[in-house]
């Protein structure tokens, strides 16, 4: 794995994109069939493939395409709460329920 922080976004973008025609490879499709299952145009699939700027909404018709979506559950994963969200919670939990005084002595009586 790349040091992501050690490359600049366009070489980052060149990595997905050699990703990105890596999986479609593998798959054994043609920019053309991914294109026709995407609606997106081949050029942009070209384009994608070569790390040139494309969108956020591109890059998840590409996933669909090439049905590999689930690869983005690390990055959409629930963090969770932090450890400090859990003490603030833990304090505000209740113990016991409080007694509600009026409705018992209207039972006794």
């Amino acid at each position: 794995m790349k040091d992501l922080y050690a490359i600049n976004n366009k070489a980052i973008l060149s990595e997905i994109g050699e990703r990105l025609k890596r999986k479609r490879l593998e798959k054994n499709m043609s920019q053309q069939s991914l294109a026709d299952i995407t609606g997106l145009d081949r050029t942009t699939i070209g384009y994608a493939e070569k790390g040139k700027t494309f969108s956020i909404l591109t890059l998840i018709e590409i996933m669909r395409g090439l049905k590999i979506l689930d690869e983005l559950n690390l990055f959409l994963s629930d963090p969770g709460l932090s450890p400090l969200e859990l003490v603030k919670l833990k304090g505000k939990q209740r113990v016991r329920a409080s007694r509600n005084l009026k409705k018992e002595s209207f039972l006794e009586a």
